[in-house]
């Protein structure tokens, strides 16, 4: 499933199905993709007028703030990246400045482009590779041949082809040419460095060196099929569709904006670079040109979701600048005993479920009883409440030391059913977050 053009009521009923309750920050979210897709519809000259309406998210870590904005990103497919306000520094210091988030984007972007070009050409650039390898395995036909021959040597290709498409090759060994492997740059750093360090690599890296392996044919099928990739793929027209997409359509989520916020409570022992990295975000958030390797891009477009806990400030700390780029806000409730039960049966790909489909690759079968389920919930949420509360991420940390024992001696237990009861969870977890100092450090 992949909809650019679904409905606030099939976007709502999508998340749904990963997260449990925070309709209202679901439906901020909806209605923002909406309106993108209804602005691509109108006119060029009115969809430069329509700017989206960036949104604040305000709840603590673990109610599903980031986990909202990643799925419907996905779903739509939508280039999309997630950055930590805290993270960046104020131009001048030492760190990464705010323009890297754009250029982040801009990387994401172009990737999904030539993600979804490769699956298009799927089957070609598989045919491409195996009969590259099963001319490898097959000695050339000679010279001056008759058309016998030939047609007996094009039988044998084609049979070995299937056997290399089947598998039935996949440990036999052969020589390949390959590239020789690229030289890793930082995308991170001002496009007047980056162009820099390309000039640079191309000097010293020709990128059609290329170097003899012996690889098995299952290495060789990967080792070429990046190469052929990249000679039926459309480079340009890739970067440029990603460039453009990234623009119109990209999506970045601000996770820990409330760490820059100046707090009035702190007065003179606030950062002082704080303030000036909201300064810079400011004109990316207003819309600005930004460049990157693949070229400029306008970000008055993309839409911006910020999201904090506000624990320790709050949301009018923010400059009034950059308050007023945030026009939509929500607060996401934090997760109750009733939720955190909801999140272990209810959602899609359950922390639970996850955990049974881990241990049956063990054939190992693991089965939950409701009253289980249920001391589980109870107890993270006791564990939240006594200690810093982490929201759902609590449910891991709580499961994994349930199934410690378990996991660790899957073996032993190949081909048993194990249930977990109430009193098998109460033994692990009943002392721990009975005491105050234990939860803390244990969980």
């Amino acid at each position: 499933m992949s909809k650019l053009n679904m409905t606030p009521r099939e976007i709502v009923a999508y998340l749904d199905e990963y997260i449990i309750e925070q309709k209202e920050a679901k439906k901020f979210i909806a209605i923002a993709l909406r309106n993108r897709y209804r602005r691509l519809q109108l006119e060029k000259s009115l969809q430069e007028e329509i700017t989206p309406k960036n949104i604040l998210m305000i709840g603590s870590t673990g109610v599903g703030k980031t986990e909202i904005a990643r799925r419907m990103a996905k779903i739509m497919k939508l280039p999309f990246v997630k950055v930590e306000a805290s993270k960046y520094t104020e131009v001048g210091f030492v760190g990464r400045d705010v323009e890297s988030m754009v250029r982040d984007l801009v990387n994401n972007s172009v990737l999904l482009v030539e993600n979804e070009h490769k699956e298009k050409l799927k089957d070609k650039i598989e045919e491409a590779v195996i009969e590259k390898i099963a001319k490898k395995l097959l000695p050339p036909l000679p010279s001056g041949v008759s058309e016998e021959k030939k047609q007996e040597y094009a039988n044998s290709l084609l049979k070995m082809q299937q056997r290399i498409a089947q598998g039935e090759l996949d440990s036999r060994e052969i020589e390949i040419e390959v590239r020789k492997k690229s030289i890793e740059i930082d995308s991170n750093v001002p496009p007047e460095i980056l162009r820099v360090q390309e000039n640079l690599i191309k000097v010293f890296h020709k990128e059609q060196d290329k170097v003899k392996k012996t690889l098995s044919v299952k290495e060789a099928k990967e080792a070429l099929k990046a190469e052929i990739s990249d000679t039926l793929l459309d480079g340009e027209a890739i970067k440029m569709e990603g460039l453009k997409r990234a623009e119109s359509s990209g999506v970045i989520f601000i996770d820990e904006i409330d760490k820059i916020a100046v707090s009035s409570k702190e007065g003179s022992r606030q950062d002082p670079s704080k303030e000036g990295v909201q300064r810079d975000l400011l004109p990316i958030v207003e819309g600005s040109v930004v460049n990157t390797k693949y070229g400029s891009i306008k970000t008055e477009h993309i839409l911006f979701i910020a999201a904090g806990a506000f624990h320790l400030s709050k949301p009018s700390d923010l400059i009034p600048e950059l308050q007023g780029r945030f026009p939509l806000r929500v607060e996401l409730e934090n997760l109750t005993e009733e939720i955190m039960y909801m999140i272990l049966t209810q959602t899609k790909t359950s922390i639970i479920k996850q955990y049974q489909a881990l241990l049956k690759v063990e054939g190992v079968e693991i089965a939950f009883e409701d009253d289980a389920i249920k001391e589980l919930a109870k107890l993270s949420y006791n564990a939240n409440q006594k200690s810093e509360d982490i929201g759902a991420r609590r449910l891991h940390t709580t499961i994994e030391k349930v199934l410690e024992d378990i996991s660790f001696e899957a073996e032993d237990y190949s081909g048993q059913r194990i249930t977990i009861t109430k009193e098998l969870v109460q033994s692990k977890l009943g002392d721990l977050v009975a005491d105050e100092n234990l939860v803390k450090y244990i969980l």
